[in-house]
């Protein structure tokens, strides 16, 4: 189980739609609206570690037919991100005035149209499942998948509320704001193309 989580503990920090969307809403809208989106997150996390621990993980896999509507959403809806990031009205670096209902909406859908999510546990989850009967170990790494990451996600989320940090992007919140929006672009058409 200390493997697991240590593996899992990298993989929830790799670089994606998650961790840009989450960065990108900590610094605009502080850590209290980064900790809602963190739980938003956790919970798409938990429909993923449900379909990688039942073996549902094969609708997306190359072989199946659900791959290509499941990519066209996600690209499309981090396209729509992508959008929102790049328009966003400048000086709403603060207290956020979305309520905590739409951050935890923005991280658990960031995190459902994510189809690459299912595939990477699927494939961490396996070795951990082999030899294994009953229901005892897949709910222990389900767990383990679903609690780090709300704890992760949360502490990245305060993390990024340090002064010095915080001063740079109020200076340069449009640049780095039209830097997040490309990020999650690019991203969008990495999931097509694959």
């Amino acid at each position: 189980m200390l493997a697991f989580a240590g593996i899992m503990a990298v993989a929830q920090f790799s670089p994606g739609p998650d961790m840009i969307l989450l960065t990108r809403t900590t610094l605009c809208h502080g850590g209290r609206a980064g900790a809602i989106m963190a739980c938003g997150i956790a919970t798409g996390l938990a429909v993923h570690a449900a379909i990688a621990l039942g073996g549902v993980g094969y609708f997306f896999t190359s072989e199946s037919f659900f791959l290509p509507y499941a990519k066209c959403l996600a690209s499309g809806y981090l396209l729509y991100l992508a959008w929102k990031v790049f328009v966003s009205v400048q000086g709403s670096v603060g207290p956020s005035n979305r309520s905590g209902r739409n951050h935890y909406l923005s991280g658990l859908m960031c995190n459902l149209f994510n189809p690459k999510a299912a595939v990477v546990l699927s494939s961490i989850c396996a070795p951990f499942l082999q030899g294994h009967q009953g229901l005892s170990r897949p709910l222990a790494l389900g767990g383990i998948i679903v609690v780090q990451g709300a704890i992760l996600w949360t502490l990245w989320a305060y993390s990024l509320q340090v002064p010095e940090l915080r001063r740079h992007y109020d200076r340069y919140q449009s640049t780095i704001n039209r830097c997040f929006s490309i990020l999650l672009a690019l991203l969008a058409l990495s999931i097509w193309i694959r």
